[in-house]
C-alpha cells in the first residue's frame, strides 16, 4: 500500500477557550519536516498530559471523512483545511478499517508504527462550533489514529506513506476504538487488548480497567 501525503501539518499552542490553549489548528508546512520520536519538530501540543509524546507522536485523521462531515454539518469552512481535526498527515483512501495496531509505514526517511486510536474530545466541537460531533465520532468509529516513530527522519508533502509491514491484523484501528472507547467490547476482547504489545500502554491500561 502506497498513498501520497497531500499535506503535512503542524500547529502552535494558542488561546482557545478562556484560559485553555490548544494547538489543534494545524496548518500545512512547506518543505521538509523533521520527524522525531516526539513528533514533528515544528509541531506543538498544548496539553502534554493527553496529547503528544512517543506514543502519540504523529496524528492522522483520514481525509476521506471530510465528505462525511460535510453531509453532517454542511460546508463548514474548516473542512477545506487538511489539518481541520488536528491531523498532522493528510491522506486519502485510508481509513480506520484498513489499518491495524502495529502496522508500520515508511514516510520519507522516517518509519512510523500505528500505536492507538485517537479519543475525541470537546476541543473538536469547540473548534467547529458544532455540538454532538464527539458522539458522532464514537458512533461511527471515525476517530483517526496515532503513530509512534521507530526511526527518525524527514518528509514533505507529496511523499508517499507506504505500508511496509502488517501488525495485529485481527485488530483494526476501528475495532480497537469500538471495543474500548465505543464500549462495545466483550470481556475476552478487552482482555486480549490489555495484553496487545503494539497497543500503547495507556490504552492497554484502559482495556484492563474495564475488565470485571
Amino acid at each position: 500500500m502506497r498513498l501520497e501525503v497531500s499535506a503535512i501539518c503542524a500547529g502552535k499552542a494558542a488561546n482557545f477557550r478562556g484560559e485553555e490553549t490548544s494547538a489543534i489548528a494545524k496548518q500545512p508546512i512547506a518543505g521538509p519536516v523533521q520527524i522525531g520520536t516526539e513528533g514533528l519538530d515544528v509541531d506543538e501540543q498544548a496539553d502534554r498530559s493527553v496529547h503528544g509524546g512517543p506514543e502519540m507522536a504523529v496524528h492522522l485523521y483520514p481525509s476521506d471523512h471530510h465528505a462525511f462531515w460535510r453531509a453532517q454539518i454542511g460546508e463548514h469552512t474548516l473542512l477545506s483545511e487538511p489539518g481541520a481535526f488536528g491531523s498532522n498527515l493528510a491522506v486519502s483512501s485510508l481509513t480506520e478499517a484498513q489499518v491495524h495496531m502495529g502496522d508500520q509505514f515508511r514516510l520519507g526517511s522516517a518509519l512510523l508504527e500505528i500505536s492507538q486510536p485517537r479519543q475525541p474530545c470537546w476541543k473538536i466541537e469547540h473548534r467547529f462550533g458544532v455540538k454532538k460531533m464527539v458522539a458522532a465520532i464514537i458512533a461511527t468509529g471515525r476517530c483517526g489514529w496515532y503513530f509512534r516513530v521507530l526511526e527518525e527522519g524527514s518528509a514533505q508533502a507529496g511523499d508517499d506513506l507506504e505500508r511496509i509491514s502488517l501488525g495485529a491484523t485481527d485488530w483494526s484501528v476501528r475495532r480497537v476504538f469500538t471495543t474500548i472507547i465505543g464500549g462495545k467490547g466483550t470481556q475476552d476482547e478487552l482482555r486480549e487488548l490489555s495484553q496487545l504489545e503494539s497497543l500503547s500502554p495507556k490504552v492497554r491500561a484502559k482495556a484492563a480497567a474495564k475488565l470485571r
